[in-house]
């Protein structure tokens, strides 16, 4: 049978960066067990943190009327009421501000939260006219690109390049280019931003704030990998948060990606179109990540582990990755890391590199070893950025050896791609 789908369909199931990413992860982790997963954004499995998962899901079994509830009840479509509130509270003690439940809603999975963020505030309104989201600071997260219903939703702002060292580099916003249109219906940021690690200073993002403000449009913060939870940022960053902001977080980079549980803090109208969303899409969310999390966010111990646990061990691992390609790449082959601020990755930028970064993503993977390439990251951009072909992504989140060997074997296919030109 001949299927044809509709626009929406078209754009739905295209073979964007994300899909191509999501399929190369599990094909490599089916079918090819050898390979080194140097690309995804899959959080360690730390003995310390696993442990207290067991130790929680060992406390909701024994109790046997909560894990029934937890199995066999739908929660309302904004969450469970608890673990609304604990959300709150914590955000609140935080960042300095006062929320309530009703500012909090949970999806599943923060890529879901962004697709109804994105389509409920940008792309084509009733009255004819067309809006989009505006990333003041490309690279940007992958898995924003293909979101939008309704054609090209981003405009993104090409970021500064500070170089700050022999071999690293700093992004930074270009405020004197940001020009916000009456076309933009919000500004979009992830903090830690997923590629590069680059955290947002307190100072731009105040900026941002006032900027979005001013234009009464809201300033969205992508919160996957930040303060509080999962706190795998490793400079100053202060929880940020205003009435026209609206932040996203989740369980997933605490060790919980299998639970599904994203969260959006916001006003109350856009909790309330969230809430909306879910019941039409999914009428109600996975129940497991909040069930594990929420008497934790209570009383205090999901912050301490974030802080005594998950913060230290990300580090000291972004500081050997970055000790191993100072060893693999040496001083003779053009190469930068970007400033390790958070996250898992090391973003390597190849100044004048002879081939594309899908090219070399391509050499990389017939050699066992898979990561993204920088393409991907610049989407939304008005022109061409010969910058977006010299970069990869690459985690630092799997053991010690595969990262290694992964390094090494970047490091000396990149000599390669220099030495021949291409």
């Amino acid at each position: 049978m001949d299927y044809k789908f509709s626009r929406f369909g078209q754009k739905l199931s295209r073979r964007g960066g994300i899909v191509a990413l999501m399929d190369d992860l599990g094909q490599a982790m089916t079918t090819h067990p050898d390979m080194r997963m140097m690309g995804g954004g899959n959080p360690a499995a730390i003995p310390a943190v696993q442990e207290v998962w067991r130790r929680r899901m060992a406390e909701l079994l024994s109790n046997g009327d909560e894990f029934d509830r937890v199995l066999v009840n739908y929660d309302g479509p904004a969450g469970n009421p608890r673990f609304l509130k604990a959300v709150a509270d914590c955000i609140g003690r935080e960042a300095g501000c006062t929320l309530r439940a009703e500012n909090v809603a949970v999806t599943n999975g923060g890529q879901t939260a962004f697709f109804f963020l994105f389509n409920l505030l940008a792309g084509e309104f009733a009255d004819g006219s067309r809006k989009k989201i505006l990333l003041p600071l490309a690279p940007e997260y992958i898995g924003y690109a293909e979101q939008g219903i309704a054609g090209d939703l981003f405009v993104a702002r090409p970021a500064l390049v500070e170089e700050t060292g022999p071999h690293e580099f700093k992004y930074r916003v270009d405020f004197d280019n940001l020009e916000i249109g009456d076309e933009i219906a919000a500004l979009c940021v992830s903090r830690p931003t997923n590629p590069s690690g680059n955290v947002l200073t307190d100072g731009e993002v105040e900026r941002l704030a006032v900027l979005a403000k001013a234009k009464g449009i809201p300033l969205i913060i992508d919160n996957a990998y930040g303060n509080p939870f999962p706190g795998a940022i490793y400079t100053d960053a202060t929880p940020f948060w205003d009435d026209h902001v609206i932040l996203t977080l989740s369980l997933s980079k605490l060790g919980l990606p299998g639970t599904r549980t994203g969260i959006v803090v916001g006003a109350e109208p856009v909790i309330e179109a969230i809430s909306a969303a879910n019941a039409v899409v999914g009428l109600a969310n996975n129940n497991v990540g909040q069930a594990i999390a929420g008497p934790m966010l209570e009383s205090g111990e999901l912050i301490e582990l974030c802080h005594g646990t998950i913060r230290p061990y990300y580090r000291e691992r972004c500081e050997r990755a970055r000790g191993l390609a100072a060893e693999a790449f040496g001083d003779s082959t053009p190469y930068r890391i970007h400033v390790g601020e958070g996250a898992f990755f090391l973003w390597f930028w190849f100044p004048d590199l002879p081939v594309p970064s899908r090219e070399l993503y391509r050499r990389l993977k017939e050699r066992d070893v898979l990561v993204v390439p920088g393409e991907y990251f610049f989407y939304g951009l008005e022109e061409p950025w010969k910058h977006s072909e010299e970069c990869i992504r690459v985690t630092f989140s799997q053991p010690e050896a595969v990262v290694r060997e992964g390094i090494e074997i970047i490091a000396d296919e990149v000599r390669r791609c220099y030495a021949g030109g291409g």
